[in-house]
């Protein structure tokens, strides 16, 4: 009897009550009037792809957007049922949502709970009320507190904070209460980002203005290393390179990305992974539901990555897990040993410092986590070269 091929779910939610300024996420606001017929098309949708379900088992569905939470609880339950209907569930499945602090009630959460979410992940991002009002943020510290505590008598029984450091004139003091305020709260998990300005976002206009100075690269890596001691000395894993969770709450949906597993992508601008091939689903919601209506999906985009795209993105991907890979595992995927495919900067990188070997694992340096991009550069332009002698 063959084991059912997992599989992941992510369900796109594209609504905020405002549109954060450094945000450059399929995000909209003020489109309540479309919510009710977003949820009949994501049904239509899930059952449109179940086909492609069959002989799979759901290990995991997540939330994202936008802001999940500021749809109505029934809405989350009828999708989760589509899922359900469309494929088993795990006994232990994983069901994230993410939510911004304040703006979910305990009756909410506690319907949520009962329709399956067990994994609630709040956009805290700071505690300081300058930084939140900075990053366009609707909550006051107070409503994340109240949030988590709200969660926790739903039942909810794994709750995530998202933090952001490097911040225009955020201090080495600032960004430290923001962790004691978090860490006295005692979630279950923590990921930590470092404040990037995309381009044509609003905050991205200012800082071509002159009006906000960026943070200098130095002081927000020492921000990071400051954040990692911390959160070691408090019991937290370290197990993805923004990510750290007590024994037992490391994310699973996103360890399916991390390590090349298949994930369907629901709702407008969701993006999937199945069978080898990428997708993206049309963008705004109303396109989104439209194409729904008139075909049963709303796919914008099919592609079939290269083998220097595939290769690079798995290299890159699973660096991110703080214990790395096992090498191994690379030519079970691509019919070729690791070094014979992208020896030579992996080498350079071991020699730099920035990558090292231990317990059988290829892995990230901590001063490697910092580099992560740059690592990821020299194999692609590696791969590249390889495929293409002179051509970098």
């Amino acid at each position: 009897m063959t084991t059912p091929r997992p599989l992941a779910v992510y369900v796109h939610i594209p609504f905020c009550v405002r549109v954060c300024g450094y945000c450059d996420f399929n995000t909209y606001a003020g489109m309540d009037a479309v919510k009710d017929g977003y949820t009949s098309a994501a049904v239509a949708e899930i059952e449109a792809w179940a086909p492609r379900f069959a002989g799979r088992t759901v290990t995991s569905i997540a939330f994202g957007g936008g802001t999940p939470g500021e749809m109505a609880a029934e809405s989350i339950a009828a999708i989760i049922e589509a899922v359900r209907a469309a494929a088993p569930l795990s006994p232990d499945a994983e069901i994230t949502l993410e939510a911004n602090p304040g703006t979910t009630s305990g009756p909410d959460l506690h319907a949520l709970a009962v329709a399956g979410v067990n994994r609630l992940s709040l956009g805290a991002q700071s505690f300081d009320p300058g930084e939140l009002a900075f990053l366009d943020r609707v909550h006051t510290p107070e409503a994340t507190a109240a949030s988590l505590h709200l969660a926790r008598e739903a039942g909810i029984n794994s709750v995530n904070l998202d933090l952001m450091y490097g911040l225009p004139g955020q201090t080495p003091a600032r960004w430290s209460a923001t962790l004691d305020h978090a860490l006295r709260l005692a979630p279950d998990h923590l990921s930590l980002y470092a404040l990037t300005v995309e381009p044509g976002t609003p905050l991205a206009t200012r800082v071509d203005r002159g009006e906000v100075v960026p943070l200098e690269p130095d002081a927000v890596a020492a921000m990071y290393e400051a954040a990692a001691d911390r959160l070691a000395a408090a019991g937290y894993r370290h197990y993805e390179l923004s990510n750290w969770a007590r024994p037992g709450h490391e994310s699973r949906h996103n360890q399916v990305y991390w390590t090349g597993g298949d994930y369907l992508g629901i709702g407008a601008g969701a993006h999937g992974f199945l069978d080898g091939e990428r997708f993206e689903n049309v963008a705004h919601p109303r396109d989104y539901i439209e194409a729904v209506h008139r075909s049963g999906r709303a796919i914008a985009e099919t592609v079939r990555p290269d083998p220097i795209t595939a290769m690079s993105d798995w290299i890159t991907l699973h660096l991110r897990l703080v214990e790395g890979f096992d090498p191994a595992a690379f030519p079970a995927a691509f019919g070729e040993p690791l070094e014979d495919a992208a020896g030579p900067p992996l080498d350079a990188c071991r020699t730099a410092g920035l990558l090292e070997e231990a317990g059988g694992c290829l892995r990230l340096t901590p001063r490697g986590r910092l580099l992560h991009s740059e690592v990821a550069v020299q194999v692609l332009l590696h791969l590249r070269e390889r495929a293409t002698p002179g051509v970098a």
